[in-house]
């Protein structure tokens, strides 16, 4: 664990430390960019914030983390048992300064909670007792947990605030002005912060967040663009073909752009705790795979520059690589791909129940073999019992028959 890290279980809130819900992290390189995977703190293997049997409590995540190299932290994972939210303000602070941006203070002024400093120290968390509103729950560089997430924790407060605080009504404002729509700040005049994310995002094409939404929508498929971006999932046959329906539109909106394509999905109706879960066994987790696998089968790219007048419908139709009623190429290539899955984990299960089965019956037959064993040796004592017991009487009447007859 990085000395830097190093947290004192005492000032971790009791709300956090009395809950068996920590793990630890490492950092690892995913396409150039450092991601925080969880780590089971029993195991050393990967752990899922929504499998349980992977956490542990407070000071066996310490600990692990304190005496293996290959970590380095612990976290928190919300769930739906506790009223526990996390509120993550990325690149939010001057890690030299330690100041805040104006939205970033004002969000934890608001709040008024426990709040620390992020590992890289660009970023804060805030953590509240409350419930989150309907509605997506990421904008920017503001977001928002309750279940199926964890957060990193460092120990590092900011401010005097020791305490987690019921905050249900602060953060129906904070979601209603930083989340659920665009304020007049960030959609006119966006915090550097923002702006310079926005920029680096945007590789793919310069067409900003909010003209892209709106040339999806206008296309002549933007009814289905507008629905899966809702969250709606029907005439899909799995929430997770939906996705990938989505990421395909999205690269193609987006250039092709990866960073993009997930920063935008997560701000979509369909992101659920299952897109940051691991996976895999090299540690990628589903939303990484799945826009990866978007960007293999999305070959077209919006290009604003070569664009034709009436490319807000036509343009965006090449892009539409996932919708059932047209059945493209893309699609079908994912759904064979989930098909193939679906069939190998069957035939792999398959070949599972009948290895189960052979060792079962050959427990059984051993099982058999032993009984049949100490029957046998159950009737070979019984009868050797019997005649001593025969022996015994006989002998005991001649003696006394001896002593009864004259001599």
């Amino acid at each position: 664990m990085r000395e830097e890290l190093h947290i004192d279980s005492g000032v971790v809130p009791s709300a956090l430390r009395d809950r068996p819900q920590w793990v630890c992290w490492r950092s690892e390189q995913r396409d150039d960019k450092s991601t925080k995977v969880p780590v089971d703190a029993h195991t050393g293997e990967y752990a899922s914030a929504t499998d349980a049997g992977t956490w542990t409590d407070v000071e066996t995540a310490l600990k692990y983390a304190r005496d293996h190299d290959s970590v380095d932290g612990v976290g928190f994972v919300f769930t739906e048992d506790d009223s526990l939210v996390g509120v993550d303000l990325d690149d939010c602070r001057d890690s030299d300064t330690g100041e805040l941006s104006e939205n970033a203070r004002a969000i934890v002024e608001q709040l008024d909670s426990y709040t620390e400093v992020s590992p890289s120290g660009t970023g804060v968390h805030v953590i509240v007792h409350g419930a989150l509103p309907e509605g997506r729950n990421r904008h920017g560089d503001v977001e928002l947990y309750e279940t199926a997430r964890y957060f990193t924790v460092t120990g590092g407060c900011l401010g005097e605030q020791r305490a987690i605080h019921e905050r249900t009504d602060e953060l129906a404002a904070v979601h209603r002005e930083h989340v659920a729509q665009e304020t007049e700040t960030t959609a006119d005049h966006p915090p550097a912060a923002v702006e310079a994310s926005v920029s680096a995002a945007s590789a793919g094409n310069a067409l900003s967040d909010d003209d892209l939404l709106e040339k999806a929508r206008s296309a002549q498929n933007g009814q289905k663009f507008g629905a899966l971006w809702q969250g709606d999932t029907s005439g899909y046959d799995s929430h997770s073909e939906a996705d990938m329906a989505l990421c395909c539109l999205l690269a193609f909106w987006t250039g092709r752009d990866q960073g993009r394509v997930d920063r935008l999905f997560r701000e979509s109706g369909l992101l659920r705790g299952k897109w940051d879960e691991v996976h895999y066994a090299d540690g990628a987790t589903y939303g990484e795979r799945t826009v990866e696998r978007a960007l293999q089968v999305t070959t077209d790219a919006y290009d604003p520059e070569h664009a034709g007048e009436d490319e807000d419908t036509s343009d965006a139709e090449g892009g539409d690589a996932t919708q059932p009623s047209d059945r493209s190429h893309a699609y079908l290539v994912e759904r064979n791909r989930l098909l193939r899955e679906q069939i190998d984990r069957l035939e792999t299960d398959l070949e599972d129940a009948d290895e189960r089965i052979e060792s079962l019956r050959a427990i059984v037959d051993q099982l058999e073999a032993d009984l049949t064993e100490r029957e046998q040796t159950i009737d070979t004592l019984r009868e050797d019992a019997q005649s001593r017991e025969s022996r015994g009487v006989w002998g005991r009447a001649k003696r006394a028959f001896d002593r009864d007859t004259p001599e």
